[in-house]
C-alpha cells in the first residue's frame, strides 16, 4: 500500500482524532476545535468545520484556512474563535504543530473552581509535571485577535493551558501526541475531582518523585503513537468507512 501524502494523512490524523475524541467523550455539541499546521507550509492550518460533530465528520471535511481567517480549501465555514486562538498559537509557536482545544468536562471542572489545579496525586497527573500553564483571567469569547494573542502569551513555553472558566488548550508535535496528552489530562482531572468528592484532602505525591516520575513516562517515545494507532484499528472495526465517506448536502448548506 502506497502511502499517504503528507497533508491527506494530516487530514486522516485529526479525523481520527477528532472522531475519537467524540468516542472518549470530549466534544461539546458541534463546538470547540482541533487544528494542524499543514505540512510544508507555515502559513497555514488544517481545522474542523463548524457545524458538524467530530463523530461525523471524514477527512475531506476538514478545511485549510489562512492565519488572516481566509478559508483556502474546503466548503464548509471555520468557526469563528478556532481562527482567533488557533492561527495565533501556530503563528507564535512552531513547536505547536498540532493544537487541541476542548471543553472536556472533568478538566473543565477543575478551571472553574477557586485554584483549579492538576495535583499530584495519582500516576497519570505526573507527565504533566511542569508542563501546564493556567490562565487565571476569563476573557470571553475569543473573538479578537488581542484575545487569542492573550492566550498564546499565558501559554508561554508550555504544552497545556487551562483556561480560567472555559476549558484546556493542549499542543504538540504529532497529532498523535497531542492526542495522547489530552487523553491521560481528562482522566487525571476524573479521577482527581472522584477523589476530591469523597471530601477527604488528596494525598500529594513530593515534587522529586513526582519530577523523576515524568520523566520516566517521558522516556517511551513510542506509547502515544501506539495508542494512536490502536484508535483508529477501533475506527476501522466501529466506523467502516470514516476515512473516506461522502456526505450529503442538505439543502441548507
Amino acid at each position: 500500500m502506497l502511502a499517504n501524502d503528507p497533508v491527506t494523512q494530516a487530514r486522516l490524523d485529526l479525523a481520527a482524532a477528532l472522531r475519537s475524541a467524540a468516542r472518549h467523550g470530549l466534544n461539546e455539541g458541534v463546538c470547540n476545535h482541533f487544528s494542524m499546521a499543514v505540512p510544508d507550509r507555515e502559513d497555514l492550518f488544517i481545522v474542523n468545520p463548524y457545524g458538524l460533530n467530530w463523530s461525523e465528520i471524514v477527512p475531506s471535511d476538514l478545511v485549510i484556512a489562512d492565519f488572516a481567517g481566509n478559508v483556502i480549501e474546503g466548503r464548509y465555514p471555520v468557526e469563528a474563535t478556532a481562527f482567533y486562538i488557533h492561527a495565533c498559537i501556530h503563528a507564535a509557536k512552531p513547536r505547536a504543530a498540532v493544537v487541541l482545544h476542548t471543553h472536556m468536562p472533568y478538566a473543565t471542572a477543575l478551571t472553574s473552581i477557586c485554584d483549579g489545579r492538576i495535583e499530584m496525586c495519582t500516576q497519570n497527573a505526573f507527565r504533566y509535571w511542569d508542563r501546564i500553564a493556567y490562565d487565571e483571567t476569563y476573557g470571553g469569547l475569543a473573538l479578537s485577535t488581542a484575545e487569542g494573542e492573550r492566550i498564546c502569551r499565558a501559554m508561554g513555553d508550555k504544552d497545556i493551558l487551562f483556561l480560567r472558566n472555559h476549558g484546556v488548550l493542549v499542543c504538540g508535535p504529532t497529532v498523535a501526541q497531542a492526542y495522547n496528552d489530552l487523553y491521560y489530562l481528562e482522566r487525571a482531572a476524573m479521577v482527581q475531582v472522584l477523589a476530591m468528592q469523597t471530601g477527604r484532602p488528596l494525598h500529594l505525591i513530593d515534587e522529586a518523585t513526582a519530577r523523576q516520575t515524568a520523566g520516566l513516562i517521558a522516556e517511551d517515545t513510542q506509547q502515544a503513537f501506539l495508542h494512536f494507532e490502536s484508535l483508529k484499528r477501533m475506527l476501522d472495526r466501529d466506523e467502516p468507512g470514516w476515512q473516506t465517506s461522502g456526505r450529503r448536502r442538505s439543502s441548507g448548506e
